[in-house]
């Protein structure tokens, strides 16, 4: 059976993040890799995430608060990683970009792309602030966008237009540190990647991938190698990142050694070494379970990666820097390496849009928005997976607001999914002594409800497939409301008083039913899901309809399969309430707490 790598995007070590965060990466890769965990088995699927560590913005909050930048990225990643757990990510390993593995390939990356000619010195004019007393990064220098007119952009890139940027294209620049505009140019010498030699390849290897991406992503990537590809530096003036020691470089092809003390001292760009801790943090997954070089290689190299689908998520801001600044340095590296041991390109890439809090973006600074601590803190994992991932931000923008995440809770878990599994099973408890019971003859209404299941979870089975997250949400919700609408007509309540064997083949059904709610709800809520399969009391195992497409062959088969696979006789309990009503005073106060609602 082939494999499959899932990447999510790297989240920033500075802080906590918001839902938008969670909905456009890490959450959709989650539950891809939990389905595909189902459907290929553990050994088959490989989760990789990390935190993103360099960069000045790291330097300058742990300034602020008063620690190391090591302490200050060492505390921030148990934070994040504590809440990963508590949001049920189910990460194989979760990285960080600051690791000795990380640090080792990257800088052997960057000696590979030197020795192969893509990388060029060049003295650059670097911003250097009086107020401040250091050199800016370009995200440090804010000014007007010359593209868009966007007055908050950024030197190395407009968060409005996307466009890439260089601190001297902004338009009354200054410090983002202190807003001070007193702010001069000096000569730095710095190295850049090559990115214009790779313009063929690259548009070839993306054209390629048109059918297997997204529109979003095709389109930015298209849209960057249209407006021409420029070199890109990825050296910085920094003391935190990881060093450039170019010393042990040899010649590149023209001769030259590089100018190792007019490189002393820089570290390379952020977004040069944090694409390459996807790989780094495999061999820091590989290496605590002491499995070598094999166990990691398996997954990024060689003719040993061929059965590896490669599959990342991402936010649109971060698309052009995973289709085309990481390819480019993978590119480059492989025109150094045999066949034996070059590097897999990423496969499939889903792109999100943003997710935005009553049309306006989250802003940590404003106290505006909901913050993953602060999520959990006032309901369960699950109620957040649910909603964000049925209205996760695909073909465009998506607006969170809490009159519309009351209505899809309410709706869709407690009335839909959680009364159908407390009622049927509260009735069998009550009535059948909490055993399946037995009695009943299967007869046209089973066969219409098969019919009908058979189609929805074939739909959503497909639906997540193609990582269309919002379709196989309907389609999950349908096979609910199937289930429901079954067990309505069929009455087992009223039944029971006049026909007992019409009652017990309603309730046998229905427990199946519920059995089989649970495990489609695995990789979108996976603690309500277990805690059904509890109830219902089956063990982990491979679920019947997960078991391929065969299964859906006919009506029947998927009837007979999973609609009477708990047998007269089985045990069950009745769990707890799986979902609580929001109600209209909780609205209230959270609108309140969370910075209220913007104005139009």
């Amino acid at each position: 059976m082939s494999r499959i790598l899932i990447t999510s995007a790297l989240p920033y070590i500075n802080g906590i993040k918001h839902l938008g965060n969670l909905a456009g990466s890490m959450l959709p890769a989650d539950v891809y890799a939990r389905f595909q965990r189902l459907r290929r088995g553990d050994a088959n699927v490989l989760f990789i995430c990390a935190t993103d560590e360099h960069g000045t913005p790291a330097e300058l909050a742990a300034l602020e608060e008063g620690r190391s930048v090591r302490e200050y990225c060492d505390h921030w990643h148990e934070v994040q990683k504590s809440l990963s757990a508590g949001f049920a990510l189910s990460f194989d390993h979760f990285g960080r970009s600051s690791s000795p593995e990380n640090r080792e390939l990257t800088q052997s990356f960057a000696k590979a792309l030197w020795e192969g000619g893509y990388l060029d010195e060049r003295t650059t004019k670097q911003v250097y602030s009086h107020a401040d007393h250091r050199f800016l990064p370009d995200r440090y220098v804010i000014g007007i966008c010359p593209h868009c007119g966007y007055e908050r952009a950024r030197g190395d890139q407009c968060e409005n237009c996307t466009r890439v940027l260089d601190p001297a294209d902004l338009i009354s620049p200054r410090s983002a540190v202190s807003g001070s505009p007193d702010i001069e140019i000096r000569d730095s010498k710095h190295l850049f990647l090559r990115q214009t030699a790779f313009e063929p390849k690259l548009r070839a290897w993306i054209t390629e991938k048109q059918s297997d991406w997204p529109h979003l992503v095709t389109s930015i990537a298209i849209k960057w190698l249209d407006e021409g590809l420029q070199d890109r530096g990825i050296t910085r003036d920094l003391a935190w990142g990881v060093p450039v020691n170019a010393r042990n470089w040899g010649p590149n092809p023209s001769g030259a050694l590089p100018d190792v003390e007019g490189l002393a001292g820089k570290v390379f760009y952020v977004w040069f070494d944090a694409p390459i801790e996807y790989i780094g943090a495999t061999i820091e997954w590989a290496n605590a379970h002491g499995l070598g070089d094999a166990g990691w290689q398996r997954w990024w190299r060689g003719p040993a990666a061929r059965d590896v689908t490669y599959v990342e998520f991402m936010g649109k801001d971060n698309v052009p820097f995973h289709t085309v600044g990481f390819p480019c340095t993978l590119l480059g590296v492989n025109e150094r390496e045999d066949e034996v041991h070059r590097w897999k390109l990423v496969d499939e890439l889903k792109g999100f849009n943003w997710l935005n809090y009553y049309g306006g973006k989250f802003s940590t600074s404003q106290k505006r928005g909901i913050f993953m601590d602060a999520a959990l803190d006032i309901l369960p994992a699950d109620y957040w997976r649910y909603y964000l991932v049925a209205n996760a931000p695909e073909s465009s923008d998506s607006s969170f607001t809490w009159e519309h995440f009351q209505g899809v809770v309410n709706k869709d878990l407690a009335d839909v999914l959680g009364n159908f599994v407390n009622r049927i099973l509260k009735f069998g408890a009550a009535r059948f002594d909490s055993t399946v019971p037995e009695g009943g003859t299967w007869g046209p209404r089973e066969d219409a409800l098969a019919a009908r299941l058979c189609e929805s979870v074939g739909e959503y089975l497909a639906r997540m497939e193609k990582r269309e997250f919002r379709a196989a949400m309907q389609a999950l919700r349908a096979s609910w409301v199937v289930g429901n609408e079954y067990i309505t007509e069929a009455a087992p309540w009223s039944a029971f008083k006049t026909d007992r064997e019409a009652a017990a083949l309603a309730v046998r059904v229905g427990i199946n039913l519920a059995r089989l709610f649970g495990e489609l709800a695995l990789p979108i809520v996976p603690s309500a899901a277990a805690e059904i399969l509890n109830a219902v009391g089956v063990t982990a195992r491979l679920p019947l309809w997960m078991q391929g497409a065969d299964a859906f062959a006919s009506s029947q088969r998927f009837g007979s399969e999973n609609l009477t696979n708990l047998p007269a006789g089985h045990a069950f309990s009745v769990p707890g309430v799986l979902f609580a009503k929001i109600e209209a005073s909780d609205i209230a106060g959270w609108i309140e707490r969370f910075g209220g609602v913007p104005e139009a």
